[in-house]
Formats: C-alpha cells, structure tokens, sequence
C-alpha cells in the first residue's frame, strides 16, 4: 500500500464474494461492500488479486477491508470506460476482532508520515 492512498474501510457484503481465476493462476476476487454513512448507504466495489481466497464469508457478512483507490480505464463496444474501486491488502470478518485490528493499525502506519 502507499502512503498517500490509503483505505480502511467496515461494512457489510451485499453478496457472496465472486472468484475467477486468472490465466496467470492467480485468484481475482470481488466483493460488494456496503457501508452506512449520514447520507444513506453507499456501496464500493472491491477487489482482491493473490492466491489468498476468502474462505466462509458470505452475503450479510460485516468485514474490514484495508487497501488503496484505484480508479480504471478498460474499453466496452468501443467506448471507454472507468471504474473506481478498492484493492484489498486485506479482507477480514469484523467478528475476527484481532485480525482486523491488525489489518487497521498496519493501515494506519502505511499512511503516518516518516
């Protein structure tokens, strides 16, 4: 992660995560997290590249995500398109309270100044 682009971010799955392995062999995961702000719900797309693959989390499921915002271009019938996203360092169940705390503080470090 960078310092300068850094998310932490707890929610709920809206839906099981999707796995598609890559021809690299690597394992692309999507997941669609739902967090609750002022202004109503907001939904934000992640996704995980490795060959680490949730295992047991579903729909309904509370997570901590921590990661970076990227924001990509890919081309669709001849139209460009973007898409802006996170992608997970880690996804972690928020039941899985230690873990999570880590995933957090590790976050935090990446993105104090030196």
């Amino acid at each position: 992660m960078s310092g300068c682009n850094v998310v932490i971010l707890r929610g709920t799955l809206s839906r099981a995560p999707e796995i598609r392995v890559l021809p690299s062999g690597d394992a692309l995961v999507n997941y669609e997290v739902t967090t609750h702000v002022d202004a109503g719900a907001i939904s934000v797309p992640v996704c995980s590249v490795g060959e680490r693959v949730p295992l047991g989390l579903d729909a309904g499921d509370e997570v901590v995500v921590t990661g970076l915002v990227r924001r990509r271009f890919f081309r669709v019938g001849g139209v460009t398109q973007s898409r802006t996203e996170v992608v997970a360092d880690v996804v972690v169940p928020a039941r899985q309270s230690a873990r999570a705390r880590r995933a957090v503080e590790r976050a935090i470090e990446v993105a104090e100044p030196t």
